[in-house]
């Protein structure tokens, strides 16, 4: 008897042994309320990084959408100018054609005396200038004009006290003028003061 009275006994010691001291449900719920907390605090952030997510993409797709505009864009505009600069050369051509016609009214022409063949030439070189004229060419003014390195090149500088020093006496090419743009520059003499005692050794 004495025997099964201590085994109940130590039963009942195991059984109060069970749960540590200071050990029982509350921690659970304080740990369960901390992991509430870590819970709350984890889901905005969550929802933060989803959102810039988000945004990321529509910024990739943004860019990629004004990436494909501008590359049309640009095709567009490179097509355009070069309808335009097409365009141009057409209108330019038709504006001579007139001219290439009265050339070939001339070659067809009878035979007629050298005096009527000049003067077609010269009515029809005025018809080109004219056509050119319209175009925006001009003809760079030479003869009288004080010498311009801007539209002129001096081929040779002629001593002379009949003209002002630096004024162009002959002009040995034409020069060009597309609107305020140089061409060509006019081929011209162009006159010097002669040096003192120049002029009486000449004499």
């Amino acid at each position: 008897m004495t025997t099964n009275n201590s085994e109940i006994e130590a039963e009942r010691l195991d059984v109060g042994h069970e749960l540590p001291a200071g050990q029982d449900g509350a921690g659970e719920i304080r740990d369960a309320e901390q992991q509430g907390i870590t819970a709350a605090e984890a889901a905005p952030a969550g929802a933060d990084l989803e959102r810039a997510e988000a945004e990321r993409k529509a910024l990739q797709d943004r860019l990629a959408r004004l990436q494909a505009e501008f590359e049309n864009s640009r095709k567009r505009a490179a097509r355009e100018q070069l309808e335009f600069k097409e365009f141009a050369v057409a209108e330019a051509l038709k504006s001579l054609l007139p001219i290439l016609d009265s050339l070939d009214r001339a070659l067809q022409s009878p035979a007629q005396t050298l005096e009527e063949f000049r003067s077609g030439i010269q009515l029809i070189r005025k018809q080109f200038e004219d056509a050119l004229a319209k175009l925006g060419l001009n003809q760079v003014p030479t003869r009288g004009e004080t010498f311009d390195p801007r539209v002129h090149e001096a081929v040779e500088v002629v001593e002379t006290a009949s003209a002002t020093d630096n004024q162009v006496l002959e002009e040995l090419q034409r020069g060009y003028k597309l609107r305020d743009r140089l061409l060509r520059p006019a081929m011209v003499r162009v006159a010097r003061k002669p040096k003192p005692g120049t002029e009486s050794e000449a004499a």
